[in-house]
């Protein structure tokens, strides 16, 4: 006998729970992809994206997943033998490295880490030592599904600006977008990139890169650009076909209409409220079983968590133990702990991810946490009592 019987429920960093709506709006026939009811629904979608990113500038929409628009990003803006400053707080920002690296880019890396987020004091440092201006962009990820930090953006341009630096401010926000607030135009963000899976709640496959016209002056003279990623005709194409540089995406077209309609519905402010709130009852719960046993949230200062996203370590090789337990006694599917966390005191099979994006809501995160207490008592895993006690005061307090 099993108590996973039932709806399963995906806990995981993304792709994150699926909406019904948006599942019935991608359950139709291939609709035509020349005129019609797809072109005018995709023309409608350039204006509710850029409400959610905050900003009155460009957006470029490709069939990728994040991996695609980071390339997109750099291949816009830079040159071979460009320099830029990758920020690392975790396994993707120095993933975006990696892949710049391999397009003959200069990376220069401060890694602040798996447990910090980054430190504008030695990113100061890094600027001023750059006194003829090599660094042309610098990439931070304003948070880092692998250790759940959460990067102040706005800081981060504050200590540019003081610096008087020239280089481009580039955010990768694909786990947080309409999850953690973000504010591009105003927090100087030049570029930023994000994908369809996660807070925009719909199936993985497409992503974005949002840019303004600076960075769009630096596309001039950048030589890695190449016809696929070229965001020039994708920003308002005179043809249809050229917003994807072929066939439209369709059905992926409809659920993200569906989606951001319903982000709309509810208003993007009480969407970054609802993951604020659901966020502190999962620490709550974190804190109140850390009281009586080897349970900590990665990121020890709250102000600096995602409210996407918790990494926790449970103690020696509790993560795995619980990740099972609860696939097949509770249901849940929990994030698996990507590379790097084993250097912050633990080994990977410690540490889980919670994950409280997206289509989420309290009996959800509550759901998460009751399963997370019966399995901690099931293998015996010390921890404090009370924990669920705690999740439900904060839901409470709202």
């Amino acid at each position: 006998m099993s108590l996973a019987n039932g709806r399963h429920y995906l806990a995981i960093p993304g792709p994150s729970v699926m909406p019904d709506r948006v599942l019935q709006a991608m359950h139709r026939p291939a609709p035509n992809i020349y005129t019609g009811e797809l072109v005018d629904l995709t023309h409608s979608l350039v204006p509710d994206l850029k409400a959610v990113a905050r900003t009155r500038h460009h957006v470029a929409m490709y069939i990728a997943n994040g991996h695609g628009v980071w390339e997109a990003a750099l291949a816009n803006t830079l040159s071979r033998g460009d320099k830029i400053l990758i920020l690392a707080t975790g396994r993707f920002c120095l993933g975006w490295g990696e892949m710049a690296a391999a397009m003959h880019i200069d990376c220069e890396i401060i890694d602040f880490g798996q447990r910090a987020d980054i430190d504008m004091d030695r990113v100061a440092e890094a600027l001023a030592a750059d006194k003829d201006h090599k660094i042309k962009a610098v990439m931070a990820v304003q948070v880092d599904t692998s250790t759940s930090v959460r990067n102040d953006i706005l800081a981060l341009r504050k200590t540019l600006d003081a610096a008087g630096h020239p280089a481009l401010l580039f955010s990768d926000n694909i786990a947080c977008l309409a999850c953690d607030a973000f504010h591009m135009d105003d927090w100087g963000v030049d570029v930023m990139v994000t994908g369809s899976q996660k807070g925009l709640m719909t199936p993985p496959g497409m992503a974005f890169v949002f840019f303004n016209d600076k960075a769009d002056r630096a596309r001039d003279r950048a030589d890695l650009a190449t016809s696929y990623w070229d965001w020039r005709p994708r920003m308002a194409p005179d043809e249809y076909y050229k917003f994807f540089n072929g066939t439209a995406p369709a059905h992926h077209l409809y659920g993200l209409r569906e989606a951001l309609d319903m982000i709309k519905e509810e208003g993007l402010e009480n969407v970054w409220q609802r993951h604020a709130t659901l966020a502190r009852a999962v620490w709550a719960a974190l804190d109140t079983w850390g009281a009586g046993g080897p349970i900590h949230a990665n990121i020890a200062d709250p102000a600096k968590r995602s409210h996407a996203v918790t990494t926790a370590n449970f103690g020696p090789g509790n993560g795995l133990r619980l990740r099972d337990w609860m696939t097949h006694n509770a249901g849940v599917t929990l994030g698996i702990p990507l590379g790097g966390v084993e250097g912050t005191g633990g080994r990977k099979e410690d540490f889980l991810r919670i994950g409280h994006m997206g289509h989420v809501n309290a009996h959800m995160v509550m759901g998460v946490l009751a399963g997370l207490q019966a399995g901690m008592a099931a293998l015996q895993i010390p921890h404090g009592a009370g924990g669920l006690d705690a999740a439900v005061q904060v839901i409470a307090e709202g």
